[in-house]
């Protein structure tokens, strides 16, 4: 399986004194998934916990929701000449090709066009499938009323991203990871996963509730190191989390989306400072309503 990191020599270069040094980086290598042996996506992902991205991405377009959908993943056996991802050239196995198997009777989506996508790491997938998917597969709505069960505090909220860098072991050494990490209301880490695509590390997160039988995370508040596109928001509803942060913007879409769905949705949370794009009655504050 691939490493999540790999050693490079570099030079530096530190006020003028020039010295050669090996460097810590983050590994990144292509995955394909393939459902029921058929390709769907290929994504630049960190290596690692990729059975639970594969599954958490399914469950962000709609194709699962339980684990009992789920029969088995597996890797796929490599090839020698390293097609598709699967071999490095001489037949040994990469560990970048894996194939998830649907239980009887759940439906097998059309893969032949719309569905048959790359992703990069750098934004993920966003598409006419993927706005369909959370318009007409949510299969958990989102709790819309005033009395909506899960209310955090501000200074709850304030703590995360602190509790989220802390929680960072391979940033710590490479400096070039994004990470997702799902608390409770009360700030209690749950899960934390990195990875080179913030996108992957949502995923990372939903597959690992997926396989665990914890779906819909109803309770959870999903933080996201840097932005909150739409993707993410689109992950968070399709998974049941009622609350997404980030510590940067969000995007135009990603507020619509969130105010549709009633995601409550926060950006730029720096210290005590935070930015209420949408779901504000989830705040213990007073004033906070729609």
């Amino acid at each position: 399986m691939g490493r999540v990191t790999e050693r490079r020599r570099v030079i530096r270069i530190r006020d003028g004194v020039v010295s050669t040094r090996p460097d810590t980086l983050v590994a990144e290598e292509p995955l394909e998934i393939r459902l029921d042996g058929k390709p769907l996506a290929i994504t630049m992902r960190t290596p690692g916990d990729d059975f639970a991205l594969a599954a958490g991405f399914l469950v962000s377009e709609g194709v699962l929701a339980r684990a009992d959908e789920l029969t088995h993943i597996v890797y796929c056996a490599g090839a020698t000449g390293g097609e598709a991802g699967n071999g490095d050239g001489d037949g040994a196995n990469t560990y970048n090709v894996v194939d998830v198997r649907l239980a009887d009777g759940v439906p097998v989506p059309d893969i032949t066009l719309e569905r048959n996508v790359y992703t990069t790491s750098s934004c993920g997938l966003c598409g006419k499938a993927s706005l369909d998917a959370v318009r007409t597969r949510t299969r958990w709505p989102l709790d819309t009323g005033p009395d909506t069960p899960v209310r955090i505090e501000p200074a709850t909220l304030a703590a995360l991203p602190d509790r989220l860098r802390a929680a960072q072991r391979v940033f710590e050494r490479t400096g070039g990871l994004h990470a997702a990490a799902l608390f409770t209301a009360d700030g209690e880490l749950l899960d934390i996963r990195e990875d080179v695509g913030r996108h992957n590390a949502v995923d990372k997160i939903i597959g690992r509730a997926l396989q665990e039988g914890r779906l819909p995370l109803s309770s959870g508040v999903l933080m996201v190191s840097g932005r909150a596109s739409f993707e993410l928001v689109q992950k968070a509803v399709m998974a049941g989390i009622p609350v997404l942060a980030a510590v940067s913007a969000p995007s135009s879409l990603a507020v619509d989306l969130a105010a549709e769905t009633g995601l409550t949705l926060i950006g730029f949370l720096r210290g005590s400072s935070m930015n209420v794009y949408a779901g504000a009655r989830r705040l213990a504050v007073d004033g906070a309503a729609g």
